[in-house]
């Protein structure tokens, strides 16, 4: 007998037939709980119509708290706490509308034994399809189980009869046929290429700056070093409070220097005078700074790449990173002095830059740039958000938006750039975007995710199209017109197809100059991630 006084065994309820739990991970953020809260209110309401029709209940599992002005779990202590009230065994549906941060609900979800199903809205509107495929990639690196469903309001047979078989089953499986496995590559030069380069970043080894890890709830975007480190690539962690420190030293004299270039090659900035809702010449000396200070830490730690955090934090102390993430990312962008010195800092190269510490960009946008480099090709290159799409003509066209900055080149140069203010929502300081319409081209598309334990990757062809100035700001105007936008047909993919498949909330994307030397790239990247020894799988019609 004991003579310890034992914790009491937990008090969960049991579940009961019939009844389907629902919860709502939501953003850190209360302004943008506040303002997504009636679109995700609605959302429930319609699944809630169609899993009624097909004789399901519904319990959520928390409640909406009137004083805060929404129904969102908006931290990880929350969310453990909703657990402890589900029952373990109880079918669960997360239900998304919003970009929601993963760790909210990830150590609920690990101890799940019930049914899960991840659920978004098809729409543009807030980034609710951005959310699940962030949780779904965050729960694919966990091993966790789950499905997924997405739909305009459920009201349609497609949604309907997936609810049914999930309520049924369990489980809901799509149609993901359009993946396969690299198959053996042809002796071609792009193979050869490839698998040199694969050689001599492990043995030569590269190092990613990392400032602060974690950004937005992303766990998907985390890669521990024990998967990174035998590919060759090793983290400088950072913080970002030595970045603003580093950016304090930039003189008025430098960050105007930069202002003066972009100014000369014709980019448009949107300003005005108003700090709280405005673009202003303040903000944007600001991220200028930003701009010069990563790229000295960068010099000063010898980095390869480098991420910022993005919002959490910084955006409390400084204008928004996105213009210095856009910049730092083209070939073509105004040139830094070490400081007090005269050598320029990665000289007619880009340092790469993966947007918000999404490591698997990091490790993307490494072979992408010593591939593209070594063909004479521009690496340029970014991560896009998988935001949202819709038919034009008798094809599906996505909606690729990353939150705040692309590099020029995608847009077709400076002049054909601009910059915006960043939603107040989002940035109280404000800081502009490095936006525009992304050119029409070829592009390989991929994605470097965590999966049963290692690492893998997925490739595939799109052709980005140019689509008419009204239908171009219909889809703007249905998302975040202040953003850089990409109208992406991807080749062999449909809709439903990449939804089911992608494990990841981003897509890093790179031009090619026409559809041939795409082919040759894309080749080129399969071999050395393979000889790196990731997983490679192709999506979709590419050719080799």
């Amino acid at each position: 007998m004991s003579g310890y006084a034992l914790p009491a065994v937990l008090d969960r309820p049991a579940p009961e037939d019939g009844v389907v739990y629902t919860v709502a991970s939501g953003d850190l953020r209360a302004s943008a709980n506040v303002t997504c809260w009636p679109t995700q209110a609605q959302l429930e309401a319609d699944l809630t119509a169609a899993l009624a029709d097909l004789g399901a209940t519904v319990r959520r599992g928390h409640d909406v708290d009137p004083a805060a002005g929404h129904g969102f779990i908006d931290s990880q202590r929350a969310g453990i706490e909703v657990f402890k009230k589900i029952p373990r065994d109880a079918p669960l549906i997360v239900v998304e509308a919003v970009w929601q941060y993963s760790h909210h609900v990830l150590a609920g979800l690990r101890s799940h034994r019930g049914p899960i199903l991840l659920v978004a809205n098809f729409s543009g509107e807030f980034p609710g399809l951005v959310g699940l495929l962030n949780l779904a990639g965050s729960l694919t690196k966990a091993g966790v189980r789950y499905s997924t469903l997405w739909s305009p309001d459920f009201t349609d047979e497609w949604a309907r009869e997936k609810l049914r078989t999930w309520l049924d089953t369990g489980e809901i499986v799509h149609d993901t046929s359009h993946v396969r496995d690299l198959p053996e590559l042809p002796d071609t030069a792009e193979t050869e290429l490839g698998r040199a380069l694969a050689r001599q970043l492990v043995d030569e080894k590269a190092i990613i700056g990392v400032f602060d890890e974690g950004c937005m709830g992303m766990y998907n975007a985390i890669i521990d070093d024990e998967l990174l480190n035998p590919i060759g690539i090793y983290k400088e962690r950072l913080s970002q409070s030595a970045l603003v420190v580093e950016m304090q030293k930039v003189t008025d004299a430098e960050a105007q220097a930069v202002r003066d270039w972009l100014d000369e090659r014709g980019m448009t900035f949107h300003t005005g005078t108003d700090e709280a809702t405005e673009l202003t010449d303040a903000q944007l000396l600001s991220q200028f700074r930003m701009y010069i200070a990563a790229l000295r830490i960068a010099d000063t730690f010898g980095l390869d790449a480098v991420g910022i955090q993005y919002q959490q934090g910084l955006k409390d102390v400084v204008p928004a990173s996105d213009l210095a993430e856009g910049l730092l990312n083209n070939v073509e962008r105004p040139p830094v002095t070490e400081r007090g010195g005269n050598r320029e800092l990665y000289a007619g190269a880009p340092l790469p830059h993966f947007n918000e510490v999404d490591e698997g960009v990091a490790v993307d946008l490494m072979v992408t740039n010593r591939i593209w480099t070594a063909m004479g090709l521009d690496p340029a290159s970014t991560l896009h958000d998988v935001r949202w799409g819709d038919t034009w003509g008798s094809d599906f066209v996505w909606v690729f938006e990353i939150s705040g900055s692309a590099p020029a080149a995608h847009h077709g140069g400076y002049d054909r750039s601009y910059s915006m203010r960043q939603p107040p929502m989002f940035f109280p300081l404000g800081g502009g975007t490095l936006s525009g319409v992304a050119r029409p081209g070829e592009i390989v598309w991929s994605r470097v995710f965590v999966m049963d334990g290692a690492l893998h990757v997925d490739l595939g062809r799109a052709t980005v199209v140019e689509l008419p100035e009204e239908e171009t700001r219909r889809r703007l105007e249905a998302t975040n017109p202040q953003w850089p936008i990409m109208h992406a047909v991807l080749h062999g993919v449909g809709r439903d197809a990449l939804m089911a498949r992608h494990k990841a909330n981003h897509a890093t994307v790179v031009y090619a100059p026409d559809a041939e030397t795409a082919d040759k790239a894309l080749q080129a990247k399969a071999a050395m991630f393979a000889e790196l020894g990731v997983a490679v799988h192709l999506c979709g019609d590419v050719r080799l």
